[in-house]
Parts: C-alpha cells; structure tokens; sequence
C-alpha cells in the first residue's frame, strides 16, 4: 500500500522538530508516572509495545520498505545492534528517570553532539575542525572536573551519550529510512523482552502474563510504545525538510526541559559541581555551534 504526501513546508518541518524535540525533554512526566514496576520491566514492557504500534504504522505506510530490510540478513544483523544499542539507550534513561537522575540524563544529552563528534572522528575518519576539537575538550574537562569535586564518574550521562551516539553511527553507516529500520530494530529485541516479562511474571500472583494490577499503569505501560513511536514519527517528518544543522540547534530543547524538571519539578540536586561541569560543556557546545554556523563540517579523510 502506497501513500502520496505532499512536501511540507520548511515553517511545518520546524513544527514536527519542535513538537519532537518538546515531547522527548517532558519524558520524564511520563516514566515518573510509571510506579512501582522495576526499570528492567519498564524497558521491556516498552519495547513490547513500540513494536506494536511500529508494526501497526508499516502495515499501512511502508510495508514494502519493512519487508525488504528483513530479507536482507546482514542488515538484519546491523539493525539487531541498532536495537540492542538503543533498547540500553532506553533501559538507563528510565532507570535515570526513576533513580531521580534526571539532571543527570540531561547532561548526557548535551553531551551527545560532541559524542558524535568524537564517534565520528574515531570510526568515519573524519577531520574536526579547530573549534570541534576545542569543543571535545572542554565537555572532557567538565566531566573530569565533575568526577574529582563530586567524587562520582557521571556514568549516567556518559552512557546515554555514548549509546545514543553509536545508535546514530549505526543509522548513519545504515542510512535507511527511519520508522521502518526502526520497526525492524524493535522486532529483533522483541522476543528477548516478551520472553522476559513472562520469565519475571511466572513466579508472581498476577493472572495475567504481564499486566500489574493498576490499570493505571497497564494503559501508561501500553501507551510507552505509543509515546515511543509518535515523536520519531514527526523527528522523520522534520528531517524530510529541515537541515540537519537546524535540527542540531532545537535538539538542546530536549535536555533543557529535562534539566529543568529534574531541578524545578522534581527538585533534585544541582551543587557546584554539577554548574561548572554544565558550564564546560555548555561552552564546548558553543565552539561546536559556531564550528557549524561557519560551515566548518568534519571532512572525511582521504
């Protein structure tokens, strides 16, 4: 089944980014929401139902792209890493969420770009520009200052960045279309997950396989893949006509709703140590913005 789209415009490419970008800095309303279920089951339970919804939306809209990505087995396998890589993504952000790390998890996310950066000079090759370099190594002192005065590595943070960074190389080196590669990358966990909650369900008094007894919780459990699969869907729509230099301007967004709630909302700590390792990776981020802004991208190396 075929669909005709008719091209957004670059002012409706802006909305899909920013109702993207918004929807995934308030996700901790949401995890916070979930209680008294373990992270693990969280994740699965996510899992679970993102691939249900994703399956839903392929059968109508790319079904024949989806088909396609599955006959192939060494894409199969590429995106079965995909997977497993953004599943951990997933798994320590709802742990963060629910360890009232949230400050934490929004660090990380700031983080990311220059994850990317580094990811990218390491196994693409590519040349960073000056202000790139200086960028990577300030977000490396803050994070170093951060460890000394707080007596913490910030693992939390470097995790969600270095996984949501090697999700993005896998993509890249992919380059396949969004919503169905990541129908297939849920596919390939699925059974690990549904196999689990059933697994952790046996020896429970629950009648059912999976559900906990509030209801409440069941349609938040249930609505997880929903809220998983709409804001890729409009991130797919943005970038169709949107420069991906734009969108890696409104994807501070996200963090910063994150860091907001983590202090504003749920009043977690933000001491000394948290403003200054901030503070370093905010001014690496603002050599990497101008690197960009002056058209200064990585090249690829000969």
């Amino acid at each position: 089944m075929s669909f005709n789209h008719k091209k957004l415009s670059y002012s409706q490419g802006i909305v899909y980014a920013l109702l993207c970008y918004i929807a995934w800095g308030l996700f901790p309303i949401f995890w916070k929401a979930i209680t008294g279920i373990p992270a693990v089951n969280v994740l699965a339970h996510r899992i679970v139902w993102a691939f249900a919804f994703l399956s839903i939306w392929v059968l109508f809209m790319n079904r024949q792209t989806f088909i396609g990505y599955v006959k192939q087995p060494k894409l199969l396998f590429r995106l079965g890493l995909a997977g497993i890589v953004v599943s951990a993504n997933w798994g320590i952000y709802i742990y963060a969420v629910a360890s009232n790390h949230i400050v934490e998890a929004g660090l990380g996310y700031y983080i990311n770009p220059l994850i990317n950066v580094f990811l990218g000079y390491v196994f693409l090759k590519e040349r960073l520009a000056s202000m790139q370099k200086i960028a990577v190594v300030l977000a490396l002192i803050g994070v170093v200052y951060f460890t000394v005065s707080y007596g913490k590595f910030p693992w939390i943070s470097l995790l969600l960045a270095t996984t949501f960074g090697l999700y993005g190389l896998l993509k890249k080196k992919a380059n396949l279309e969004s919503m169905p590669a990541l129908t297939v990358e849920t596919m390939m966990v699925f059974p690990f997950a549904l196999a689990f909650l059933f697994y952790t369900a046996a020896g429970s008094d629950v009648t059912t396989p999976f559900f906990p007894s509030s209801a409440t919780t069941t349609l938040l459990l249930i609505l997880s893949g929903l809220i998983t699969a709409i804001p890729l869907f409009w991130f797919g729509k943005s970038a169709q006509v949107i420069p991906l230099s734009t969108l890696g301007f409104i994807q501070y967004l996200c963090p910063t709703l994150q860091l907001l709630l983590g202090i504003f909302v749920y009043h977690e700590t933000f001491g000394m140590e948290y403003l200054v390792c901030f503070a370093f990776v905010w001014a690496g981020l603002v050599f990497y913005t101008v690197s960009i802004l002056k058209g200064k991208k990585v090249t690829i190396a000969e």
